[in-house]
């Protein structure tokens, strides 16, 4: 039986990063009315202070930019099935939650947008979930991968205010209004509004489904 892949191999948090960002996460859910379990928001905090070394995001070969979330999905889907593909898929998740919650400005010189991550992601973590073995490892954990999916889009939403509280960029009314259109972010809409343009109730039914 194939042994589950550690959430994040060869971690070495700062403690004051750590708590540094667990304070922040938790003020951002607070202000977003974001709920999310504390084994995730544990393994979010982690995955943070991991990606605040930025060759930890960085792929080898790829220079200082993060590899492409389609071959991150050819490497796990090539891999044996096991611990390789869980850590590819694993790896795909964890890169789509952090570039579409910390560095959302490059996504809009890309192909592809915010909700392309949040679908790669969610779908990888979700996967990663079901494809666990039924040890009791794999039972703790699980759960917190399908969490992670289940509640992704508001955890992108989170990181983008932990982003902002930080002296990220001040984000313009079209591209909070892209972001809402396209993601459904709950933050976007919650902005916008205080910026008195409320998201039309025809444009929401595009997220009635």
């Amino acid at each position: 039986m194939p042994s589950v892949p550690t959430p994040l191999p060869e971690l070495l948090p700062v403690a004051s990063l750590t708590e540094y960002f667990r304070d922040s996460i938790d003020a951002a859910m607070a202000t977003n009315k974001v709920a999310v379990d504390a084994h995730a928001v544990h393994y979010v905090v982690n995955l943070l202070t991991l990606f605040a070394r930025a060759e930890a995001l960085h792929d080898p070969g790829e220079g200082q930019r993060w590899r492409p979330l389609a071959l991150l999905l050819a490497d796990a889907l090539a891999a044996a099935p096991g611990d390789s593909r869980n850590a590819g898929l694993q790896r795909l998740g964890d890169v789509a939650l952090f570039v579409a919650g910390f560095m959302p400005e490059g996504l809009h010189r890309s192909t592809v947008g915010v909700d392309y991550y949040v679908r790669m992601g969610g779908c990888a973590y979700l996967s990663l979930a079901d494809r666990l073995p039924a040890t009791p490892r794999g039972r703790a954990v699980a759960p917190v991968f399908r969490e992670l999916a289940a509640k992704f889009r508001d955890l992108v939403d989170v990181l983008n205010e932990v982003r902002h509280a930080a002296g990220g960029r001040d984000e313009d009314v079209l591209r909070l209004y892209e972001q809402w259109l396209t993601t459904g972010s709950r933050r976007a809409q919650r902005l916008l509004a205080r910026l008195g343009v409320p998201p039309t109730a025809q444009a929401a039914s595009a997220w009635a489904h």
